[in-house]
């Protein structure tokens, strides 16, 4: 694991702290009063079994809260929090292109344009997670030095 070996700004502990506070919603969204609505994320090229469904979008709450909390504590390993926060948005991206391309309303989302939307959202989000992590930082020094 990384150590945590930045100095980040206030700005970006904010942001770290707010994107927290946001998968600790969003995983207790999963686990309560959003379970169902979630099952939209879920591609249909995995399942389409509503139980199974059930599972998937049950683990991906847990996640999301360890997530959100390790976001929101940081800590010395704030750095691997991002980097694997940033993987996770990667790999529940095709629930986000499923949505879009089956046409599933839902979480407001009942329009192609608004799903649409999501999907450009995504990256933001990646890119926050690397961000306010210092996790960015610690990829491009890396990059950096691996080129001398």
């Amino acid at each position: 694991m990384t150590k945590d070996s930045s100095n980040i700004s206030i700005i970006q502990s904010i942001i770290r702290i707010l994107l927290g506070a946001f998968m600790l919603y969003a995983g207790i969204g999963h686990l309560t009063f959003l379970r169902t609505a979630f099952y939209a994320q879920v591609p249909t090229w995995i399942t389409t079994d509503t139980a199974f469904m059930d599972l998937l979008v049950l683990a991906s709450g847990v996640i999301e809260i360890v997530f959100g909390i390790l976001m929101i504590v940081g800590g010395r390993f704030k750095i691997n929090t991002g980097l694997l926060l940033a993987i996770f948005y990667i790999l529940i991206f095709p629930g986000n292109i499923n949505q879009y391309v089956n046409e599933i309303d839902s979480f407001g989302l009942n329009t192609d344009r608004k799903r649409l939307i999501r999907l450009i959202f995504q990256p933001v989000l990646i890119i926050w997670s690397l961000w306010s992590t210092g996790a960015l930082t610690y990829l491009l020094s890396k990059k950096k030095n691996s080129n001398k």
